[in-house]
């Protein structure tokens, strides 16, 4: 007879009834218990986590079979030297507890990663098995050790000693688990000597206060050794996270310059097939008794010529910003006059289209240090996409504000808008809101780069606000000359 249940992410396991069995419910509440601070981390700290858990398991399942010779070894002695019966169930806990952590690390070592919840939750489950583990051998230690009664306790101290360089040299990968591991084996440690000393209350010169500050040392020197295999694992763990970022920044370039490639050679392609075209007719003579056949030819070849030299700007440009060879000329600048001249500059494409640029609440009035000409570019590519995005016989508005001793130019347009969550696409260099192979609007995706660059070079600040389908704002924010 079997019973319907079914596997849910988290690892519960119930009923289609709607009743949980009891291996459910603890798991339920372990996993709540051990992964409650989850939601903190970050995707870096949770990456690094699954790393060192992985570390943690691999080393510890690699060194299986040397604890089984310790733990045998420890046995004989103990059943031979001292109890056969203390021996038996001290090496059956010890191996209680190797199963256990035997368990839980080929489960870490299949786990796939992904996710800070199920990274908690391995780390407390090693945890729990490590502290089972420091336990037994402990307990171990001190049931020799009580045996031997009051003297010098070798064995049991050897005992432990050797348990806490153990966890200093293999434990390292995961601070928590090896800080409480060294608790136990320290506190017992001391707790041996520190119960001979409290009942047999001995003199000064006694061997067993000799014991005692020779514990002391050897923690001391157990504790020094687990600080130098922590610090030289993150050590490595600090190389391994420079070298993926470095991964991922090359990842990130490599990812610009194909964009750059393919943006560029379309951009470039375009306009040249155009120009190659209208002067190859031109050189044929298809239009020598066509005078205005060839005007127009001529007019498309020159349009085409310069958007190749726009492009060939914005690149020249591009490489002066990124390079830090940018010059810049900041003289006091008034801002009123910068509009006109960039309204003026741009009124043969505006009304190419049929746009109308207006200027609302402009005051005349407002200086600013700044490059006229880098600025002039930077309101001229406002302009010309606030046109460009408008559509035929729209309007295009101006102001020029003031406000705690800043100037405010806003460019509103009331075309297309611009989605949520798009800045990096409308600020980012070969970036473009329409990425399409057939979008509506063509441009290289440098523009609006290139002017917040320039900017911000200035002290300034440059953003927008926008509602889709209704239109766009973009402004800019200058500090008023004193």
């Amino acid at each position: 007879m079997t019973r319907d249940h079914e596997v849910v992410d988290r690892g519960i396991i119930e009923k289609k009834s709607g009743r949980k069995s009891l291996p459910a419910i603890s798991w339920r509440f372990i996993a709540r218990l051990f992964t409650q601070k989850h939601r903190g981390m970050t995707a870096a700290a949770t990456t690094r986590l699954e790393k060192q858990l992985k570390d943690f398991a691999s080393g510890g399942l690699m060194l299986f079979w040397q604890r089984q010779g310790m733990y045998i070894g420890s046995a004989l002695l103990t059943s031979y030297y001292y109890s056969t019966l203390i021996a038996f169930y001290s090496f059956l806990f010890c191996e209680l507890a190797e199963l256990i952590d035997f368990v839980i690390s080929v489960r870490v070592l299949k786990w796939k990663g992904g996710g800070a919840r199920r990274a908690l939750l391995y780390q407390n489950l090693l945890l729990m098995s490590s502290i089972l583990s420091a336990l037994s051998v402990s307990v171990f230690a001190i049931l020799v050790a009580y045996v031997e009664g009051p003297q010098a306790h070798f064995t049991p101290l050897f005992f432990l000693f050797a348990a806490g360089l153990f966890a200093a040299v293999n434990n390292h990968q995961v601070p928590k688990i090896l800080f409480v591991r060294l608790t136990i084996y320290g506190l017992t440690m001391l707790f041996i000597p520190l119960r001979d000393i409290w009942n047999v209350n001995p003199p000064l010169k006694s061997e067993l206060w000799l014991q005692f500050a020779t514990v002391v040392f050897v923690l001391y020197f157990v504790i020094d050794c687990s600080q130098i295999f922590l610090r030289l694992y993150r050590n490595g763990l600090d190389q391994l996270d420079e070298l993926r970022l470095e991964r991922d920044r090359a990842k990130s370039a490599y990812e610009v310059k194909s964009r750059f490639v393919s943006i560029v050679s379309h951009e470039l392609r375009t306009p040249l097939t155009s120009i190659m075209g209208a002067l190859g007719l031109l050189r044929s003579g298809a239009f020598a008794d066509q005078p205005e056949r060839s005007e127009n030819v001529l007019e498309i070849a020159h349009k085409n010529s310069k958007r190749l030299s726009s492009l060939i700007n914005d690149l020249l440009d591009l490489q002066k910003l990124e390079s830090g060879q940018m010059n810049y000329s900041f003289n006091p600048t008034n801002l009123a006059s910068l509009i006109d001249d960039a309204i003026e500059s741009i009124e043969g494409f505006a009304d190419s289209t049929g746009v109308k640029i207006s200027q609302v609440d402009v005051r005349k009035d407002l200086i600013v240090n700044a490059d006229y000409d880098r600025m002039m570019q930077v309101l001229a590519n406002l302009l010309s996409n606030a046109v460009k995005f408008s559509g035929e016989k729209a309007l295009v508005e101006v102001s020029l504000t003031c406000r705690d001793n800043m100037a405010r130019i806003s460019v509103t347009d009331h075309g297309v808008g611009i989605p949520e969550n798009s800045n990096e696409l409308v600020f980012g260099a070969f970036t473009q809101i329409d990425t399409s192979d057939h979008r509506q609007f063509d441009g290289s995706g440098l523009g609006m780069n290139i002017t917040r660059q320039i900017v911000e070079a200035h002290g300034g600040l440059i953003d927008y606000s926008s509602k889709l389908g209704q239109g766009t704002t973009f402004f800019i924010e200058l500090e008023l000359a004193s």
